[in-house]
């Protein structure tokens, strides 16, 4: 519903509308919640839409969604029984001087559809709560059947009629963490058969069906990804003499067609997620892992953009994208290339060698793209932790992913195509990072000087940035300064029209490159096409709900990220119950408002809730005691017990 909701704020045209959808909206137009103009509905001017926040004697705020306005007050007595977390209509009360207020007119339902709830046991008696805050769930059930589960037992819940739909499994079971972090966004692997059906449909590619396309197939493309990688996306290719790059991409678009039943699985996916020992595809393996992926020794349909660069100036003097046909030769893996670039591995046949030449040449090319991009763009160097599950589905080990040649490599190919898809249209999806509020860099230069930084503000945010960075590598404090720069910085979103990168240092820019597991790059390789085939009707689909389409694509990127990282807390809490009482190697991460620490020991990254710090000062290296762990929520609690010696 919530998405329903963003695309009527925004405006939503009649051809867009399900018959689902129409139920809900015809309601809204006889109790004149909307206007219908030039075959738009659109929330009338009077109405908004939100969530509503935490109530406090009677009152709260109304967080809008679907457009950037301030949250709306909900004085005492508008609040129409509404409770923090509904979805609402309201209606704006004009007039009124101060904070801008409204009055809830009527309740939609919860704004979260599903949670997770639990059986706690309080002075005997079993209860049924939300894992997020203990409160009861509104699950109406008897006292048999609640007195038939056990302490632990975890359920999935429907919000919108507050019924258990499915039991996950108990707290004590470590494969329940998985199931927990994927109920609440009601992500699931399996696809329904439908989709299924429609992805088992598609044959092997033939050439002699696509004799518009253009036929790269001697061209002696390689992927290169992680060890671990199904689904390749991109394969690269570099011509010396005509000093011209050939980035080519899976053309996705060519199978997912707007419309029908796997179209609609890839939006409400938008993403696949990646835990650590297993995705969960936006796509059906069939073609994710098949017939889309850039597989080798295979011809495969291809979204190419083919760049001709300037060697001195390094800027792309002419750019092409195109429909195509292409047949990767190798496929490496990042270690691979790695062992070539250290002089430990030679090509085994020709078809390597003339790789391996043409890679040493993109090399030189990369690493002076990487150069330049950094005298605009930031280099952060937060450390990305790896987590290794074994075979109960327990922590097993750590460690910290390093950036090499080979990744530094991929990463400027492909920043070079997402650059010049950017410039192709006026409007689309466009990846925008906006620049920093002077708030938060206040609240940043205070945490730096907090640990002996001297702060010089420099002409430029990129001049104070770049200075601070220098003095953290000088006090062996890279990482951790620069996940401090990145907490300071407005998170990246999707939006239709341009305003710049900020991290990146670019004017425009956009996804293109992983169609397979972004549904953002799908929607702009429809866009592309469109404008490539002059194909105005095509492109004003595309466009037409773009706002609204941008808004939830960023909402489903939250999600995604959100479930990555929780899954990784909920295995540090089950880690840290086997360690109670336990002393470990830790760093104080934060100090204000409270003090947390990252153990780094056996086991690193494991984030820790301090409740005895002592006189401990960001960024020290103390000793701490694992003294509780809350499952339900993934909280460790420790405290410090003395600085760690030297």
């Amino acid at each position: 519903m919530k998405s329903l909701l963003i695309k009527l704020t925004l405006g939503l045209s009649e051809q867009d509308i399900t018959p689902d959808d129409a139920i809900l909206i015809n309601s809204f137009l006889l109790k004149k919640y909307l206007t219908h103009k030039n075959k738009i509905y659109k929330f009338n001017s009077k109405y908004r839409v939100g969530t509503l926040g935490l109530v406090q004697k009677g009152t709260a705020y109304l967080n809008v969604i679907g457009e950037l306005t301030r949250d709306l007050l909900i004085g005492e007595g508008d609040l129409l029984q509404a409770t923090e977390g509904d979805l609402v209509i309201s209606q704006r009360l004009l007039g009124k001087r101060g904070t801008p207020c409204a009055k809830i007119i009527e309740v939609l339902g919860r704004a979260v559809s599903y949670s997770v709830g639990y059986i706690i046991v309080k002075d005997g008696i079993n209860s049924l709560v939300d894992l997020r805050n203990d409160f009861p769930t509104g699950v109406e059930i008897s006292p048999e059947e609640l007195n038939s589960y056990a302490k632990g037992d975890v359920f999935k819940i429907d919000n919108s009629n507050y019924s258990i739909m499915e039991k996950l499994g108990n707290m004590s079971e470590p494969q329940v963490d998985e199931k927990i972090v994927l109920a609440k966004f009601n992500k699931h692997d399996e696809f329904e058969e439908d989709v299924l059906a429609i992805a088992s449909s598609f044959k092997a590619v033939e050439v002699s069906k696509y004799p518009k396309r253009k036929d790269l197939r001697k061209l002696p493309f390689c992927t290169i990804d992680p060890v671990s990688a199904k689904d390749y996306d991109d394969a690269i290719y570099w011509d010396d003499k005509e000093s011209t790059l050939y980035v080519a991409i899976a053309d996705v678009s060519e199978y997912v067609k707007p419309f029908g039943a796997l179209d609609n699985e890839a939006i409400y996916r938008s993403f696949s997620i990646y835990l650590p020992h297993r995705s969960i595809p936006m796509l059906p393996r069939q073609l994710s892992e098949t017939l889309c992926s850039l597989q080798p020794h295979v011809d495969r349909l291809s979204f190419v953009f083919e760049m001709k660069l300037d060697l001195n100036s390094l800027e792309v003097t002419e750019s092409n994208v195109y429909e195509a046909i292409i047949h990767s030769d190798r496929r490496f893996n990042y270690e691979e290339i790695d062992l070539f670039f250290e002089g430990k591995l030679k090509g085994t046949n020709e078809k390597e060698r003339e790789i391996f030449e043409y890679i040493t040449q993109l090399r030189v090319l990369t690493d002076a793209l990487k150069s330049k991009r950094l005298k605009v763009g930031y280099d952060f160097r937060s450390n990305e932790l790896e987590m290794q599950i074994d075979e109960n589905a327990r922590l097993a080990s750590t460690s910290y992913a390093q950036e090499t040649p080979s990744h530094a490599l991929v990463e400027d190919c492909m920043l070079l195509a997402n650059k010049e898809a950017a410039k192709q249209f006026e409007r689309g999806i466009f990846r925008i990072h906006e620049s920093p509020s002077q708030m938060k860099l206040q609240t940043l230069y205070q945490e730096l000087a907090g640990i002996g930084m001297f702060i010089d503000i420099k002409n430029s945010i990129k001049e104070t940035i770049s200075d601070i960075q220098k003095q953290a590598l000088e006090m062996d404090l890279v990482s951790e300064v620069d996940t401090l720069i990145i907490r300071s910085q407005m998170q990246a979103k999707y939006a239709p029209l341009n305003s710049g990168h900020f991290g990146l240092g670019f004017e425009e820019y956009t996804h293109f490159t992983s169609p397979i597991r972004r549904y953002s790059d799908l929607i702009v390789h429809r866009l592309l096409k469109a404008i490539n085939n002059n194909d105005t009707e095509e492109g004003s689909y595309v466009l037409r709900n773009i706002e609204a389409l941008s808004m939830t694509i960023s909402e489903k990127e939250r999600e995604a990220s959100g479930i990555e990282v929780e899954f990784q807390q909920r295995k540090f809490a089950r880690w840290a119950e086997e360690n109670l009482e336990k002393e470990f190697k830790a760093r104080i991460t934060s100090t204000d408002p409270e003090v947390k620490a990252q153990v780094h020991d056996t086991i690193s990254g494991a984030r820790l809730n301090i409740t005895s710090a002592g006189e401990s000062v960001l960024f020290e290296d103390v000793m701490v005691r694992i003294d509780k762990v809350d499952l339900a929520k993934a909280k460790i609690y420790a405290s410090v017990i003395g600085k760690q010696s030297v």
